[in-house]
């Protein structure tokens, strides 16, 4: 069949019309879920999710390429350009977003929303490691400039070995003592399983009034209609088509406003909503995988998130990090992540993808960014055709006494970075997040990947200033989010006294400190 004799098989079994439609339930879906939820209460809301439970796909803390991204650690978030000059201001906003994402979970543990923090949230030393003179001197410039904003207060530095080693024994461990090297720690780091998180705020999203989850169903197509509301009048609606996955039938909704925030699945909705706005993008898929320690021991001696730097060529998401974790309860340890291609847009999605997902309207942009990012290819052959041992090798830059045998590789989630029009290239692949809106508001959807989750809850409110615009300038709604995130309308960049404030109020609910 078809796509028009398709569409005539769906059914209206989910007989209902909602204010808003949140497609994916991620991270994403259930920060823009909540926020909304305390700002239009009465808001009737629906959640679409393909996978038989919520936060399966990125959100999952195996499938989480970093967790944490609080720029505490993260070198790439200071790029140095050829004349050695670092910029921060990367570093700043997205250690600012942070904080602000802390402020929201405090207020949903004030109201009970959500229960124990334990159970996602643990503190976890962030340190960044170098050696070599080149990159120490990076990293001590580094610290300088970040330590004059309060942001970064409570930062060391160190190039000392005693020091170095009693903050990290399995990296200095039989390393060589002739070595140039250095690190700097933040002590209120942060280790977050987001799907432990996204998990509790979908079961609190769950039992609220007029807001409903449907797992197992998959969107498969939307359009813009007009249709009579229950008062007789004429109104702009989003038809969407669903699939009930698990009974195997179709069915369709309206909705007044769509958000997709699917992972990569969000680029093909994009494409089929046919809004102006999403003309010419497309997606770049980069899988990921994970050393996993089995040694009880070894995972017993390190307690930190260590970041390194990338390798020349590498995407953002592969800086190397050897990495504690707390998942169900449990401490882990890993190391990578490594990159790997895969033509999927998701890790439980189709290898037809990408092929399918190559149009007239991008087609150029795709070929353009592809032929202009030459080395990312060649970073990616190496990557895939990386055998053990070559893996080992990466690690043992960060854990010189480690053992193969200690180590297993294990497969993490898909990535899908933003291939955009760019009048200058042609067309350019960008690494990062971008929200693509419709011009009438009712429509946006999230692109791309890190540092995703740590910042979720100002992409939410950079959504809500594009698709909410009116609503967020009443009383009602400023008295809201000032509520719910004290720092509001404020700068915790430039506004030394307030972030230490926030700092110190969300420190005292998290960790009751």
């Amino acid at each position: 069949m078809n796509e028009e004799e398709n569409k005539n098989d769906y059914n209206e079994v989910i007989n209902d019309t909602f204010d808003v439609v949140l497609v994916g339930a991620g991270m994403m879906s259930a920060t823009l879920g909540v926020m909304l939820k305390q700002v239009m209460p009465d808001a009737k809301i629906a959640i679409f999710e393909r996978m038989e439970d919520v936060a399966m796909e990125s959100s999952d803390a195996w499938n989480n390429a970093g967790t944490g991204h609080s720029a505490f650690c993260e070198l790439n978030y200071t790029p140095q350009n050829e004349a050695g000059d670092i910029d921060i201001s990367k570093a700043l906003k997205i250690a600012s977003s942070f904080e602000i994402s802390k402020e929201f979970w405090a207020y949903l543990l004030e109201r009970k929303y959500i229960k124990n923090p334990r159970n996602f949230l643990n503190k976890t030393p962030h340190i960044s490691f170098v050696w070599g003179e080149e990159n120490v001197a990076f990293l001590k410039k580094r610290y300088q400039m970040l330590t004059e904003n309060a942001l970064f207060e409570g930062m060391e530095y160190s190039e000392d070995i005693k020091t170095l080693t009693e903050w990290m024994p399995l990296v200095m461990e039989k390393r060589n003592p002739n070595e140039k090297v250095a690190a700097t720690k933040m002590d209120i780091g942060t280790d977050i399983n987001f799907g432990a998180l996204a998990r509790e705020m979908f079961a609190y999203l769950d039992r609220q009034e007029d807001t409903s989850l449907f797992l197992s169903h998959e969107i498969r197509d939307l359009e813009k209609i007009d249709k009579k509301d229950e008062n007789g009048e004429k109104q702009s609606y989003w038809k969407l088509r669903i699939k009930d996955l698990k009974h195997d039938s179709k069915e369709f909704v309206y909705g007044k406003f769509v958000f997709v925030g699917a992972g990569g699945g969000a680029f093909p909705l994009l494409d089929k909503s046919d809004i102006p706005e999403g003309t010419g993008f497309g997606g770049f898929p980069i899988s990921g995988q994970w050393l996993k320690c089995n040694n009880e021991a070894v995972i017993a001696k390190h307690a930190s998130k260590v970041y390194g730097k990338a390798s020349v060529g590498a995407p953002p998401m592969s800086v190397p990090h050897l990495d504690t974790r707390m998942i169900n309860g449990k401490k882990e340890l890993l190391f990578g992540p490594y990159a790997g291609f895969s033509t999927k847009f998701l890790k439980n999605g189709s290898y037809f993808d990408l092929p399918f997902s190559v149009d007239f309207g991008n087609m150029f942009p795709m070929l353009s960014a592809g032929f202009r990012n030459l080395p990312l290819t060649k970073y990616l052959v190496e990557q895939v055709t990386q055998s053990m041992e070559d893996r080992m090798q990466a690690l043992r830059e960060y854990f010189p006494d480690a053992k193969t045998e200690d180590w297993e590789l294990v497969v993490a989630g898909q990535r899908v970075q933003i291939i955009k029009k760019d009048d200058k290239e042609g067309g350019k692949l960008e690494f990062g997040t971008e929200i693509v809106s419709s011009a009438d508001s009712s429509f946006a959807a999230l692109l791309g990947a890190s540092p995703g989750a740590s910042t979720a809850v100002t992409i939410m409110l950079d959504l809500m200033k594009k698709c909410f615009k009116e609503e967020l300038n009443t009383d009602a709604w400023q008295t809201t989010l000032k509520y719910m995130l004290p720092s509001y309308g404020n700068s915790l960049i430039t506004d030394a006294a307030l972030c230490k404030k926030v700092r110190a109020k969300t420190n005292k609910v998290l960790f009751g400190e």
